[in-house]
């Protein structure tokens, strides 16, 4: 399998730096974070339905990050959440991967450091679904 860090971090399931997820510990690992992104959500209003899914996304990469295989799935979860936070009455929209894939490493790793989604969210553009370009 092939990792998005860089091989002077740690590479594996695990976190950039001296921090690692232990492939047994991956299940408790992401219930106990998406519980915190959740318990944050529901009690406070400092991040939009936009940040609160690209936080799911960069938690699940952080604590299982191979590029192989999960990727799909975390970008599949992020919109789910995405979706799922919108106002009900808004026309909804969902994530733009098509992206530049260095500078989505670099802005994961940043969540890594300082676990603050907004980056990473302004960078990841969004669209609507009612967009014929998009069926």
């Amino acid at each position: 399998m092939t990792c998005i860090r860089s091989s002077t971090e740690t590479c594996g399931r695990g976190q950039v730096g001296t921090e690692r997820v232990e492939p047994e510990r991956i299940a408790v690992e992401l219930r106990g974070s998406l519980d915190n992104i959740r318990y944050r959500w529901e009690r406070t209003d400092d991040w939009t339905a936009r940040e609160l899914g690209i936080a799911v996304h960069a938690e699940s990469v952080r604590i299982h990050g191979f590029v192989d295989g999960n990727g799909r799935t975390t970008r599949l979860l992020a919109d789910l959440v995405f979706l799922a936070a919108q106002d009900a009455e808004a026309i909804a929209e969902t994530y733009d991967w098509d992206i530049d894939k260095r500078r989505y490493i670099a802005l994961l790793r940043q969540y890594d450091v300082t676990r603050d989604p907004q980056p990473l969210a302004e960078f990841v553009p969004v669209q609507r679904l009612d967009d014929g370009e998009n069926r």
